[in-house]
């Protein structure tokens, strides 16, 4: 749980917080190594998360959602993270992939995918990165032609958080080849379709317990009902709406696991001994873990000024960008300290810390690198006058 209680909290999220922190308590945290063994969460652990409302938690309740806001999202991030864990795709299920469906689905394709993701039926997935596109989403690949009332998809996807379990995958591909951003669309795929397959779920440095992985779409027919909004040529519009979400998640997700470091290590630091005296009674201790906790503390007051500005529909893309930034540059930062004094201990996989330092190294890249973040910021900045 966050230090303070964050300004944008209430009664009912404290209720939520309570909730879901048992929920992770009792159903994610014993099982992280076998998370981590299986390279993928246990596929009931959907389903019960659906049990609890836990899934879908912003969407409407018309369509089998909570009816909360991203403030619910961000109790339920925060949680899973105060736990260690890094497996469960839950904030890409439900925080990014049900809002596009919500913001730009039909009210058949709604109906259709919404209530079964919240329920845990379904497990969502959206496929943007390829194996030679990274943040360049202009220069994918895929392709999905149309003839007669299908999209033909034909293409392969890589990263793909939730790849192994989806039961729904939103496909970002050329509908229009000969256009950038112009001829890119998101295609709605069930992962039943004939001629779709996984690949192996990747081997990371971290997240290990995530089934991060490889698609492939082989003459997969859709039909033309299965475009995700109006017209074709709207899937880059789409994609830069949502983006700003995906990556506020990144910086809240940082941010708590910025808070575990530092408890784990000052716990660590207060029970192992050197030299004859705890290791808290070093000069050095004291005066790194006095940095964590300030890096912990300007993060988390940045984020919760975004999660505000986000619930009341003033969160602007360079605001955004700054907080996934610095949250995931300072993690990284905050985890390096923890790790080192936490000695040769930290280096084993069995101590929390150890897990998070290779964790963490990821948010510099997914959701925008550190480099697009800059480069965002920057055209934000005013000219001399």
């Amino acid at each position: 749980m966050p230090a303070r209680r964050s300004p944008w909290m209430d009664q009912e999220l404290d209720d939520l917080r309570d909730l879901a922190r048992t929920f992770c308590e009792k159903e994610i945290k014993p099982n992280i190594e076998t998370f981590i063994a299986d390279k993928q969460v246990d596929r009931q652990l959907w389903n019960k998360a659906g049990e609890m409302g836990l899934l879908c938690i912003s969407i409407p309740e018309e369509y089998g959602g909570g009816g909360g806001t991203f403030a619910h999202e961000a109790v339920i991030i925060e949680e899973q993270a105060a736990v260690g864990d890094s497996s469960w795709g839950a904030s890409l299920h439900s925080g990014i992939v049900a809002h596009y469906l919500l913001e730009y689905g039909t009210e058949e394709q709604k109906l259709e995918w919404l209530p079964k993701m919240a329920s845990g039926e379904a497990v969502g997935a959206i496929a943007m990165t390829e194996p030679g596109t990274g943040s360049d989403l202009q220069s994918v690949k895929t392709k999905a032609i149309r003839q007669g009332d299908e999209y033909v998809i034909n293409g392969s996807k890589t990263f793909i958080t939730n790849g192994a379990q989806a039961d729904v995958v939103l496909v970002v591909a050329k509908t229009n080849p000969e256009e950038a951003a112009s001829g890119i669309s998101l295609i709605i795929v069930p992962t039943s379709a004939p001629g779709f397959s996984r690949g192996r779920v990747l081997d990371k440095i971290g997240m290990k317990g995530q089934d991060t992985a490889e698609l492939f779409f082989e003459d997969v027919r859709v039909p033309v009902a299965n475009l995700l909004g109006t017209e074709e040529g709207q899937g880059f519009i789409q994609l830069m709406q949502q983006l700003p979400q995906e990556r506020l998640i990144v910086a809240v997700s940082n941010v708590a696991a910025m808070e575990l470091m530092l408890d784990e290590t000052l716990r660590y630091v207060h029970d192992r001994t050197a030299f004859g005296r705890p290791i808290w009674g070093f000069q050095n201790t004291k005066f790194k873990l006095a940095e964590v906790a300030t890096e912990a503390r300007v993060a988390r007051s940045f984020v919760d000024e975004c999660v505000g500005l986000h619930v009341e529909g003033k969160l602007d893309i360079p605001t955004v960008a700054m907080a996934k930034l610095w949250c995931s540059e300072r993690a990284q930062k905050v985890a390096d300290i923890c790790l080192q004094l936490h000695g040769g201990y930290g280096y084993m996989n069995e101590y929390p810390i150890a897990r998070a330092w290779a964790d963490l190294r990821v948010s510099q890249i997914y959701a925008g690198t550190s480099e697009i973040m800059k480069e965002i910021i920057s055209r934000s900045l005013p000219a001399p006058s």
